[in-house]
């Protein structure tokens, strides 16, 4: 594409170790790296000092590929210092971070480990988000074309259920958002709080997912790609407002990294590749928002030559979401 501009991704301080298939959450002013593949070791990014701080090391027998990091929010918790981190890996079995910054199993209330997920389940790849009227929901997606429903108060799955895709296609590495994450949706759950709607993407594969919390059912509906991101995964990706952005990505054989960023409108159906790309080609890394929604942070990943990179950027929200941009008008009286 002609005219294609990087102006508007700003290079941060590198990070602490080249970092992939990381995984990141947000806690107030700090990004939690959360490690990465065979990377054991978990930091903060302060977004106001641009700088990292060693928080602490899984735990050795954790071998991390890809992996995913929740975090869970109680209906009380927008102001507290505490969070509860949910991690698991292809092992199966929940660790938490505690309020002293270390792991350590998610157990019951006897104490007992909490171990998910079926003995042929393989959750390289995996992906989930919490949900439910009171957040104690953990949505998981994983391969081939599996989804299945955790409940966090009772410990037990409570919902196993296979996706509507292709016998030869499959999921991992994909993205899996919530619709009423950072924003979008708000109004719904207030009306209709018994339906949780999520989406997912992956190469070819797009689907809009409800949940009914009260008939504890699924409907799945399926979504329109565009032809210029319908063969890519491994991307980062986020939702916020009416919109979901990908950030890169990794072809199914691995012949091409993608520098391109994409936007999906979740209200309108619509498709939009930006003019606007990223400085390098870039796959396995990972996009979160910033506290007051101004940045996307993309962090780590590895480029097109298969080597993982310490990079971390930002970019203005408003670059890709014309409904961030705030015009002010100059009424002159006389």
């Amino acid at each position: 594409m002609d005219n294609q501009n990087t102006d508007h991704f700003e290079t941060l301080k590198e990070l602490p170790a080249p970092l992939f298939q990381a995984q990141c959450v947000l806690h107030k002013h700090e990004l939690l790296i959360c490690g990465g593949y065979n990377q054991r070791a978990c930091y903060s990014y302060h977004t106001i000092k641009n700088e990292y701080k060693f928080i602490c090391e899984y735990p050795r027998d954790v071998e991390l590929n890809g992996h995913c990091v929740v975090k869970l929010i109680g209906n009380n918790n927008k102001d507290s210092n505490q969070d509860t981190l949910f991690i698991w890996s292809n092992e199966n079995e929940i660790n938490k971070l505690d309020n002293y910054n270390k792991w350590i199993p998610f157990t019951d209330n006897h104490n007992n480990p909490i171990i998910i997920g079926r003995y042929n389940d393989n959750y390289w790849g995996v992906r989930g988000v919490i949900g439910g009227r009171n957040n104690h929901l953990l949505f998981i997606t994983h391969y081939e074309n599996n989804i299945s429903v955790f409940n966090l108060n009772t410990f037990q799955f409570i919902k196993y259920h296979t996706l509507p895709i292709a016998t030869n296609s499959w999921i991992w590495y994909h993205c899996f958002v919530s619709k009423s994450e950072n924003g979008q949706g708000k109004e719904m759950m207030k009306t209709n709080q018994q339906n949780y709607t999520m989406l997912l993407f992956k190469e070819n594969i797009g689907l809009s997912i409800r949940y009914d919390e009260d008939k504890n059912t699924f409907q799945f509906q399926q979504l329109h790609l565009c032809n210029d991101i319908a063969s890519f995964n491994s991307y980062a990706y986020l939702c916020i407002n009416d919109i979901i952005l990908f950030f890169g990505g990794r072809s199914w054989n691995g012949s091409v990294i993608s520098k391109s960023v994409h936007k999906y409108s979740i209200r309108e159906n619509k498709w939009m590749t930006f003019q606007n790309i990223l400085p390098s080609r870039l796959y396995n890394c990972v996009a979160i928002l910033s506290e007051d929604y101004t940045y996307v942070h993309i962090i780590g990943g590895q480029n097109d030559k298969y080597i993982t990179v310490s990079t971390h950027m930002k970019t203005k929200v408003r670059v890709w979401d014309a409904s961030q941009l705030v015009i002010f008008f100059l009424i002159k009286y006389k």
